[in-house]
């Protein structure tokens, strides 16, 4: 049986999260339910077969702050992108707070400079956790 989360876990569309184990106090997110995989913009990303490096810029169209970030590779993903194309993405798993709850999700590596939001919020990091309420945004305030 899924799990179902309390009726009082209602996000918006959009929402400010805050990645702690990544000097992330706030970044905007968008929840995309029809991405299973969540995804995070790497700048400069240089990889190895089991380390990413690469920069955070955590507020849309600016280069500043950027934080320098190494984390493992969980694993390599064949991701297809909203244009349908296929893409080979490392993954990295961190801790998300999103409201009052923190938990541990996995984060897919890309580019995202030509898209509205630094990072997605797929469904794999919302299942039993929350509903998504798309008439509203920013429900949980900031973090």
């Amino acid at each position: 049986m899924a799990r179902r989360p309390p009726p009082d876990r209602i996000i918006g569309w959009r929402e400010w999260v805050a990645l702690p184990d990544l000097g992330v106090d706030r970044i905007r997110a968008k929840i995309d339910t029809g991405a299973k995989t969540s995804a995070l913009h790497a700048h400069r990303l240089r990889t190895t077969e089991d380390v990413a490096s690469f920069e955070i810029h955590p507020v849309q169209r600016k280069a500043v702050p950027a934080i320098p970030t190494e984390l493992p590779i969980v694993e390599w993903r064949e991701v297809r992108s909203s244009n349908g194309q296929v893409q080979r993405r490392p993954v990295v798993a961190t801790t998300i707070t999103a409201g009052d709850l923190s938990w541990e999700i996995e984060l897919t590596l890309t580019s995202r400079d030509a898209m509205g939001f630094r990072m997605l919020l797929g469904r794999r990091a919302i299942h039993g956790r929350f509903l998504v309420d798309v008439a509203h945004s920013h429900v949980l305030g900031r973090p």
